[in-house]
């Protein structure tokens, strides 16, 4: 695959939502499942709908487009951070979707995320750009989701946004099938 994920190990690992604008979402157990609602994001989450719901966001335009429907996290950023002495796990940082086995961070922006058997499609619109209250839930974290590449510039690691293309149920242990968009592909910016 494009983004180097081998075939069949792409899944999601969780899947949190909440009804309030709250820092972390609650992780729902067992086999039970998120709804992606095209076109509005995560039935029953604060951040659902065709505009933006990002209380930052709404302040400076509530007409703007929402494209931070759904949040996705790698599993593995929440493995680093653990290892750099932070309790973190899936829905700590906001997130709907922790993933595991993707590159988020690599992906082109427009990749289609298919999730799952029942038609659920997401389009990653670009990255999260990490806040303030991060640190407020444990001080220091901003700092250790941020990064240099070797040329310097911000490496944003706390995962990507995208919106609903299609929808349907998404559970853990879902596999995430990644399709890249046509070329030349554009990498993903802050959203």
């Amino acid at each position: 695959m494009a983004d180097g994920t081998a075939e069949g190990t792409a899944r999601v690992e969780a899947v949190s939502r909440s009804g309030r604008h709250t820092f972390s979402k609650p992780t729902l157990g067992g086999a039970a499942a998120i709804v992606l609602l095209e076109g509005l994001g995560v039935e029953g989450d604060a951040h659902a709908g065709v505009t933006v719901k990002h209380r930052s966001r709404v302040r400076r335009d509530p007409t703007q487009p929402n494209l931070r429907q759904v949040h996705l996290i790698h599993g593995e950023l929440h493995d680093e951070l653990r290892a750099a002495g932070f309790d973190v796990g899936p829905g700590v940082m906001g997130e709907n979707v922790t993933t595991r086995g993707i590159d988020l961070l690599g992906l082109p922006t427009g990749t289609l995320l298919r999730i799952g058997t029942e038609g659920a499609v997401v389009e990653v619109t670009g990255l999260r750009n990490p806040c303030v209250q991060l640190d407020g839930y444990a001080e220091g974290l901003m700092r250790a989701v941020l990064d240099r590449d070797a040329d310097g510039g911000l490496v944003r690691k706390s995962g990507v946004m995208a919106v609903v293309r299609s929808g349907g149920a998404v559970r853990p242990g879902d596999a995430i099938v990644v399709e890249p968009p046509a070329a030349p592909h554009q990498p993903l910016q802050p959203v």
